[in-house]
């Protein structure tokens, strides 16, 4: 069965024969299955730059996830695609993202570099195909090739996808690219925005760069309450911006290299004043420990994993088992594990 909105030629085949595909447009199981799982659910307690259990204002991982697909469907819209697919594939991009965010995964990537390695675009095809197991007919959530192939496909500044069968060498297509797109441009702004709020960003610094300048329309040194009434409005004429100079060539999304160059200054300043602050690094430091800690002891003692875990260990590597299990927890169960582990004043 087609989808009547499909702009092209795409795979919506599933893997295994599936008892809803005739009772449901392929997106829409595909959409369904996702938000229903698991690991989307593990999402709102994951971090996207601040600790998810450091204050409730922050985005963490399902809001990112969320803004992502808004704005994907808006890029897709924009240019005559398929807004559903685009949407999917957001929902589904950070499915494979271990706690604590991008130092979580070095971390988990650092220590599985003689067992494969560990790359979240990967390891979220492999939480579809493999790990949720809602069905008992078959492994995974049996979503359409389309969808798996542009998650093997995604990619953006912070996210260098691994080697996996489903890349041909070819761009994703244009829908995946549309997700890919939002998820920088989402990052971008949130990441602004909470970095402001935290106090770690130097507004004198930001002002000087002239996206944010043209875009700001409040005062110069402003105090965090004019800030949060200005910031908003900010944004929104930031996220005008982006998509104004988003264009199709032949069959492949583009921004145009004045866009590109003014959003790039705020991911530089980003770079500098957030992601690399002395707060940030201190705490993607002990998030690198804390999983390699815990790593290490499941692979060193397996009966410390749970018994559906364990089991497959007779399959697969103790390591690979290790690291299936640890990239599926939320940061505070992985924090708990942590204590559990090594404290022994905690008791199981």
């Amino acid at each position: 069965m087609n989808d009547p909105r499909v702009r092209s030629a795409l795979d919506w085949s599933r893997e295994h024969a599936d008892p809803l595909a005739d009772a449901l447009l392929p997106l829409a199981l595909d959409r369904q299955r996702i938000v229903r799982s698991a690991a989307f659910r593990r999402l709102q307690y994951k971090t996207q730059v601040f600790v998810a259990t450091e204050e409730d204002h922050f985005r963490t991982r399902l809001t990112h996830t969320l803004e992502v697909a808004h704005l994907a469907r808006l890029i897709a819209a924009r240019l005559d695609l398929n807004s559903d697919l685009a949407e999917v594939v957001a929902l589904a991009h950070d499915l494979g993202h271990p706690p604590f965010g991008h130092a979580g995964e070095q971390a988990l990537n650092d220590a599985m570099s003689s067992y494969g390695g560990f790359e979240h675009n990967v390891h979220a095809l492999r939480v579809v195909d493999h790990l949720e197991h809602p069905y008992p007919d078959f492994r995974g959530l049996n979503l359409t090739c389309i969808v798996r192939v542009c998650l093997a496909k995604h990619s953006t500044r912070f996210d260098e996808p691994a080697a996996h069968a489903l890349q041909d060498g070819q761009p994703p297509p244009p829908e995946g690219q549309a997700a890919a797109l939002a998820d920088r441009f989402t990052y971008g702004q949130h990441d602004l925005a909470d970095g402001l709020y935290a106090g770690l960003i130097d507004f004198d610094a930001l002002m000087s760069v002239d996206l944010w300048r043209r875009s700001y329309h409040g005062p110069t040194a402003p105090q965090p309450p004019e800030l949060r009434r200005h910031l908003r409005p900010a944004l929104d004429r930031i996220q005008s911006r982006l998509l104004d100079g988003v264009t199709m060539r032949q069959a492949n999304l583009a921004i145009d290299e004045t866009t590109d160059a003014e959003f790039a200054a705020i991911e530089s300043l980003l770079l500098r004043s957030l992601y690399r602050h002395d707060k940030l690094v201190r705490m993607d430091a002990r998030a690198r420990r804390v999983i390699t800690a815990v790593l290490e002891a499941f692979v060193a003692d397996p009966s410390q994993l749970p018994a559906r875990f364990a089991r497959r260990i007779a399959e697969e590597s103790p390591q690979r088992v290790a690291a299936d299990y640890v990239a599926g927890m939320t940061d505070r169960f992985c924090l708990r594990e942590y204590r559990r582990l090594f404290d022994p004043r905690v008791q199981d």
